[in-house]
C-alpha cells in the first residue's frame, strides 16, 4: 500500500463520515409538490381518525384501553411523522426549486410557503381538523404556484379517491 493511501485510510479511520440525506442538491431537476400533498391528507386523515376514536369507558377492560391507547399512539405518530415530511418536502421545494423570477410572477410565495411550515408544526402540536384542511388547502396553492412555474394548471384530479373515506 502506498504511502498516501496509508494516509488517507489512517485519516478515514480517526474521522469517520456520516452519511448526508438530502433530496440531491446536484441539483437533479426533479421536482413535484404531490409528496407535500400525501402527507398534508395523511395529517387529515389521521386527525379524522383520532376524533372517531372512541374512548373506552371506565369499566372497559385492561385489553380495550391498551388497544384504545395503542391506535390513538400510532395515529398520533403517522400524524406527526407526515406533517413533518410535509415540511420537509416543501422546505425543498421553497430551497432548491424556487428562484427570484418566481417570487416576482409570485409575490406571496414567501407567504404561503411560510404559512404552510406553521401549519405543519400546528398539525403537530394539535388535533385540529380546521389547521389540517388548511394544511391541503395551502400545500394545493404552492401547487398551483409551482405548476404555474411550468405553464400548467394544477389538478389533483385523483385526490379524493386517493383520500378516501
Amino acid at each position: 500500500m502506498s504511502l498516501l493511501r496509508q494516509a488517507l485510510s489512517a485519516i478515514t479511520r480517526a474521522f469517520p463520515t456520516e452519511r448526508a440525506y438530502a433530496h440531491c442538491d446536484i441539483p437533479c431537476g426533479i421536482y413535484d409538490p404531490i409528496t407535500a400533498k400525501i402527507a398534508a391528507q395523511t395529517v387529515q386523515k389521521m386527525v379524522m381518525r383520532i376524533q372517531a376514536l372512541q374512548t373506552p369507558s371506565a369499566s372497559d377492560s385492561a385489553d380495550a384501553w391498551a388497544t384504545y391507547e395503542n391506535t390513538l399512539g400510532r395515529y398520533v405518530a403517522v400524524k406527526e411523522e407526515h406533517a413533518q415530511l410535509c415540511k420537509k418536502e416543501l422546505s425543498i421545494l421553497w430551497g432548491d426549486y424556487f428562484r427570484p423570477e418566481h417570487l416576482e410572477k409570485y409575490p406571496d410565495l414567501h407567504d404561503t410557503f411560510w404559512k404552510a411550515a406553521k401549519l405543519c408544526g400546528a398539525n403537530k402540536q394539535r388535533v385540529d381538523l380546521d389547521a389540517s384542511k388548511d394544511l391541503v388547502a395551502t400545500v394545493d396553492k404552492v401547487a398551483e404556484i409551482f405548476w404555474g412555474t411550468k405553464n400548467t394548471a394544477w389538478q389533483d384530479t385523483v385526490a379524493d379517491v386517493r383520500f378516501g373515506t
